[in-house]
């Protein structure tokens, strides 16, 4: 998905990651993502993590939590005042959708008579 969005993405390895799961670089900026998969709303700790990690990666680009379900208030309250981006369920559909979008098909030219 973020190869469609235009980002070069790394994965980090499991453990001793610093709390970033995918390294994205585009265009002389890095942002780090941390990517949660809950049956519940994701808690503060997984922003306070990305945040740490954008400083480990120089993350000038900022730092982002992905996730299939919600976040808790707490996590939005925090988020807000470090500037990390919270990408809940259906934020995370729409940009799905918006990497499945058809690429509309480059205009021909034609030769002048």
């Amino acid at each position: 998905m973020f190869r469609a969005l235009g980002y070069d993405s790394k994965v980090t390895q499991a453990s001793g990651d610093f709390g970033a799961d995918v390294v994205l670089k585009k265009n002389d900026h890095t942002i780090v993502v941390q990517a949660k998969r809950y049956k519940n709303n994701v808690p503060i700790e997984a922003v306070q993590q990305v945040y740490a990690a954008a400083a480990h990666y120089k993350a000038t680009g900022g730092a982002w939590v992905v996730t299939n379900s919600d976040f808790t208030p707490a996590a939005y309250e925090l988020a807000k005042s470090t500037r990390v981006r919270l990408i809940n369920r259906d934020q995370l559909i729409d940009l799905i959708l918006r990497t499945k979008q058809p690429q509309k098909p480059a205009a021909k030219k034609t030769k002048a008579g």
